[in-house]
């Protein structure tokens, strides 16, 4: 199941759990974005659908962020002109929930939250830092001496 999509002026091929970078939208607080241009929705793999006022994609906001800066350099030969501007494109990255149409809803699987790793005790920290300060001092090396440069002697 997929439907094609417009949003920010481009078209996009969306199914349920991709995640799309579109340009910037305008989020409420909830962060689920619904997409209210859908140009065509497909039944099955490979069979294509027409356009559909009843259907209906709803995403979630994953991210929001700016895209690497592209430079624009304006250039003039034999008249000393040069302009340099850069530019970086705000995007907002949407992970596709549900796709309604016709009666049958389709909806993406639960993604799964990670976990943060569970921290180590502050007793067990210090005894690992007092068994390696030994260690470090023990360790010094002596630096080899210093090489005088050679000199070469020249013919004349």
């Amino acid at each position: 199941m997929y439907a094609v999509i417009r949003a920010g002026g481009k078209q996009y091929r969306v199914a349920p759990g991709d995640v799309i970078r579109v340009e910037k939208l305008a989020t409420g607080t909830d962060g689920h974005v619904d997409f209210p241009e859908v140009l065509a929705v497909s039944g099955s793999e490979g069979q294509i659908g027409k356009p559909q006022s009843e259907a209906r994609v709803v995403g979630e906001v994953v991210e929001e962020g700016r895209s690497p800066k592209v430079l624009v350099f304006h250039y003039k030969r034999k008249k000393q002109y040069k302009k340099l501007r850069g530019h970086r494109q705000s995007f907002t990255a949407v992970r596709i929930t549900e796709i309604n149409f016709d009666g049958q809803s389709f909806k993406a699987p639960a993604q799964e939250k990670k976990q943060a790793k569970p921290k180590k005790a502050k007793a067990e920290h210090e005894e690992a830092v007092a068994e390696a300060a030994p260690k470090k001092a023990s360790a010094k090396k002596k630096s080899a001496p210093k090489k005088a440069a050679k000199k070469s002697a020249k013919k004349k």
